[in-house]
């Protein structure tokens, strides 16, 4: 079952899209646009399990909790460079921060807007905005692997990855009703992620945009 379609639709670019990722630009995500995304403010279930990403680099980061039904693994978390680990620190966040958006009840979700700006936060919006209009949520687990840092010209970064969702599911916001029907081998369920991101001025590294491939060959078993 794939969870994600909504946020590869409004994040698909074309191929020719991937080689721009080093070129773009950004800001510090502090633009209007970035405080009128829609979902951004948006909560679903309660929160029972802090993400655990505490920072030791002294950025005062807002907590993301996320159900303990929902979880997130990152494999591969250290490379041995102190700036690339860094990145997917905040790579990490960033996710686990989108997935706080939709499946925890809250008045507001500030993480969604401090990990991310720009194309990537509108698409986030859009993703999570999906879930409210349709009445869902998801459970399980969601795998993430192989990923790579790269280091860009100007001081950007880009972040490479596969994304296993085999082992997630929707859930219906209003019965609770978890639907575990579908093939979980689906190749579908696995998708390329290509998000370039930005350190901003308070020290955060920021999505700033994703370009994705869904059942991307890069990624099945």
């Amino acid at each position: 079952m794939n969870r994600r379609p909504t946020l590869l639709a409004a994040a698909a670019m074309t191929a020719a899209a991937v080689l721009s990722l080093s070129a773009c630009g950004g800001g510090d995500g502090d633009s209007k646009d970035n405080d009128k995304i829609a979902g951004a403010d948006s909560g679903g279930e309660k929160s029972k399990s802090p993400s655990p990403k505490a920072s030791d680099d002294g950025v005062d980061r807002p907590e993301i909790k996320l159900p303990k039904d929902v979880k997130n693994v990152f494999e591969g978390g250290k490379t041995g460079d102190a700036k690339k680990d860094a990145v997917l620190a905040d790579h990490e966040r960033m996710l686990d921060s989108i997935d706080e958006a939709i499946t925890v009840h809250a008045e507001d979700h500030p993480a969604l807007k401090f990990y991310s700006k720009g194309d990537a936060l509108l698409s986030a919006g859009r993703y999570v905005e999906s879930f409210y209009k349709a009445d869902t949520t998801w459970v399980g687990e969601t795998r993430y692997f192989n990923r790579e840092v790269t280091l860009l010209k100007g001081g950007a970064a880009a972040v490479t990855y596969c994304g296993d969702d085999t082992k997630a599911y929707s859930k219906d916001r209003k019965t609770g009703k978890v639907d575990r029907s579908g093939d979980s081998d689906d190749s579908n369920d696995f998708t390329f992620y290509n998000t370039r991101m930005e350190k901003n001025s308070k020290g955060v590294w920021q999505a700033a945009r994703i370009i994705s491939d869904e059942g991307s060959e890069k990624c099945q078993r």
